[in-house]
């Protein structure tokens, strides 16, 4: 407690950022700092688990450091720690969760075990103070593609889920086969803008009549044949257009299953999540969608889209005023649900 305010340290680990945060009152921001290794990573095509488990441990003792120092804070003024407990790799999670663990033990602090993507749906409460439950929700990252029925905070129904590769996935694979390397999502992003979205029709993959799941490997596929066939036949092969026609084939599939699950639910809100949230594509197709539908649209800025200790502390805010306090004996949970 400091200056009559509630503060809670946000510390996440989930994947290849090492995340704290101290908010006041559970929605303001102190301090957000963030150490990213996608510079390391990269040089593999992608997160190897082991070393960003060895780099989580360098460097989230000089992280804790930055969060308190820029917040004007000590730990002695900390009234609650969230730390993400899953999902997501399992070496990864165990550093932010053992921190976490030392300091509730050594300050007799409260500790809370957060969800990583309620965490996500709990960065729109930090951007926007007027929102609250209940409300659709849209996720999309590297790991998950859902469309969910908040009912409270830290409370949600699935109502569609990825039946193979998560949006986020599906980029970075993409982003392989064309060569741009790590991370697909904000490479292709970014060449995207320079190529017709037209110009290739890759198959939008709809499922089932009404259904709310997802698939994006038959896309993904249709790039990589794609990309073959030219090759065989000895033409240059237009990455620009090839990114821009792909993006254009899973975010319409992505906007339009969204869309219909509020149309269906009576549903005027649509709050929307995860690290691909900051697509700039992606925000362009649901603003004029939501906007024909008369759809209030919630999104977070980039930086809150991406992983973060904000999200994890606002997230156990919530848990803690519903009275849902972890012990000592709180886990890894690699493969949790949302």
């Amino acid at each position: 407690m400091k200056d009559g305010r509630h503060l809670t340290m946000g510390i996440e680990t989930s994947c290849d950022e090492t995340a704290i945060a101290i908010l006041a009152d559970g929605r303001d921001i102190l301090s957000n700092v963030i150490s990213s290794q996608i510079d390391i990573h990269k040089n593999f095509g992608g997160v190897v688990p082991e070393i960003a488990s060895r780099h989580h441990l360098e460097n989230i003792n000089g992280v804790l450091d930055e969060a308190l120092d820029k917040a004007n804070v000590t730990i002695g003024d900390i009234d609650l720690i969230g730390v993400t407990c899953g999902p997501g790799l399992v070496g990864a999670l165990l550093i932010g969760i053992a921190t976490a663990k030392a300091i509730s033990f050594a300050k007799k602090i409260p500790l809370v075990g957060v969800n990583h993507m309620h965490g996500h749906i709990s960065a729109n409460y930090i951007e926007h103070k007027d929102l609250e439950p209940p409300f659709l929700g849209l996720i999309v990252s590297g790991g998950h593609t859902n469309i969910v029925m908040v009912k409270d905070y830290g409370s949600c129904e699935v109502l569609g889920s990825t039946r193979d590769d998560a949006i986020g996935e599906a980029y970075d694979k993409v982003a392989r086969v064309i060569g741009l390397g790590y991370p697909g999502g904000p490479k292709i992003d970014e060449l995207a803008k320079k190529g017709n979205p037209d110009a290739i029709k890759f198959k939008r993959v709809y499922l089932d009549k009404d259904s709310l799941d997802f698939s994006f490997s038959g896309t993904k596929t249709g790039v990589l044949n794609h990309v073959n066939s030219e090759k065989q036949k000895g033409n240059d092969i237009n990455t620009a257009d090839v990114a821009a026609s792909f993006q254009e084939a899973v975010l319409e599939v992505t906007v339009e299953k969204a869309i219909s699950a509020a149309k269906n639910l009576k549903q005027d809100t649509l709050v929307v999540s995860g690290g691909v949230a900051a697509n700039s594509r992606l925000s362009e197709m649901l603003s004029e969608r939501c906007k024909e539908e008369g759809i209030k649209l919630y999104k977070p800025r980039p930086i809150l889209c991406t992983d973060n200790g904000a999200m994890v502390g606002c997230a156990a805010y919530y848990k803690m005023k519903k009275g849902e306090i972890s012990d000592l004996c709180l886990d890894a949970y690699p493969g949790l649900e949302i």
